[in-house]
């Protein structure tokens, strides 16, 4: 039987209101916990905290706010980092920020201990949606991402898409793992006619958009999409589920359009959030640089097909149960209608199978085996 190991893992950009690395967190910290394992997370806050939680134990140190970000905190302070993980004395680190805590990788790496850095993102997709143009984007990601895969023994991808970037460059150390969906509780079954009219009725189509109100979701484009609709003659409304930085613009354009949109902010229950899911018609994920996409992926969980955009990863994480559209309005309602335009039994059906997948054990057998590959390099190596 394998012996238990002390995984920590570092993360930024994570609050008690953020969505897809929050929830990915979680779940992979239970399933090493289920495990055997000793699972620690270090994330930034307020102020210190150290609990014992469902997903292991999470240490809280105080961080940086990040202006503009919505509530975003980062682990500025290397030392109180460094002094943490020294007295952790991990067996594994799993880092989940390639910018301001790769140093932790050459940390890793002088006290034997082997390290992972998993890309939630797509380096030159950010830059881009940031206005570098995209010559000047690509020339910077590369060399980040050089950087990145020489600080650590691997790197971790969770679609070819994002490790498309990575490869251009040639990096041996990259590995692929997929993330996953909870099955159980994102479910058809938790479609609810109530749930619906609460939003729409029943002659109106009913969109839904859960994701961070922030510059790289492009959540402007639900709205554009909404306007298409309504300018054809489509009834729809729109419901918006998530906040950022981005929510009183949003909801100041969707008041002076005259768009049927509501904003229900961070839906912190998470039945609550499925039930809204399955009683969608379509749920729209337009995020031009997603590298898996969580919520689209809850969304095919809950029978609820998805449009996707077309330069993302999500076409091949949603396959025939979604549809891949233009970053524009017109063309994210043209593929709404698309999708209406299929049987609601059939596309409700393949959305499911989709789904099924993705689950969780899977995603967290292919993470844990990145860590005993690195058990079984390190023995062979002698060092231990």
């Amino acid at each position: 039987m394998t012996s238990s190991l002390c995984i920590v893992r570092l993360a930024n950009f994570v609050t008690p209101v953020s969505g897809g690395l929050r929830t990915a967190l979680r779940h992979l910290g239970a399933g090493y916990l289920a495990a055997g394992h000793r699972p620690v997370l270090i994330v930034p806050g307020p102020r210190r905290r150290d609990e014992l939680t469902d997903q292991g134990r999470v240490i809280t140190l105080p961080g940086r706010p990040l202006p503009g970000s919505g509530g975003y905190r980062l682990l500025a302070d290397r030392h109180a980092v460094a002094a943490e993980l020294a007295a952790l004395a991990p067996d594994r680190l799993e880092v989940s920020d390639r910018t301001t805590l790769r140093w932790t990788g050459s940390w890793a790496t002088r006290r034997g201990i082997p390290a992972a850095m998993v890309s939630h993102e797509s380096a030159t997709g950010l830059l881009r949606t940031h206005g570098v143009p995209s010559p000047v984007a690509r020339a910077l990601a590369d060399r980040l991402n050089s950087r990145t895969a020489r600080c650590y023994d691997t790197v971790v991808c969770t679609t070819a898409w994002a490790a498309a970037e990575f490869r251009r460059l040639g990096v041996r150390n990259l590995v692929r793992a997929p993330l996953g969906v909870d099955l159980a509780l994102l479910h058809p079954d938790r479609r609810d006619p109530a749930v619906r009219a609460r939003y729409a009725s029943p002659d109106r189509t009913l969109l839904v958009l859960c994701s961070r109100l922030s510059a790289e979701k492009r959540p402007g484009l639900a709205l554009d999409a909404l306007a298409e609709l309504r300018a054809c003659g489509h009834r729809a409304a729109l419901v918006v589920a998530g906040t950022g930085p981005l929510r009183e613009r949003l909801e100041a354009r969707a008041r002076r359009a005259g768009l049927p949109v509501r904003f229900l902010g961070y839906v912190s229950e998470r039945r609550e959030l499925a039930g809204l899911l399955a009683s969608a018609d379509v749920v729209l994920a337009p995020g031009p640089v997603e590298t898996f996409g969580l919520a689209a992926l809850e969304a095919l969980a809950c029978g609820t097909p998805v449009v996707v955009s077309r330069s993302s990863a999500l076409p091949g994480i949603a396959g025939p149960a979604g549809m891949a559209a233009e970053d524009s309005g017109a063309g994210l309602a043209a593929a709404v209608l698309a999708l209406l335009a299929r049987p609601e039994p059939q596309r409700r059906a393949t959305a499911r199978a989709r789904a099924e997948g993705y689950g969780w054990p899977a995603a967290v057998a292919a993470f844990l085996a990145v860590h005993e590959s690195a058990r079984a390099s390190v023995e062979v190596g002698g060092v231990r």
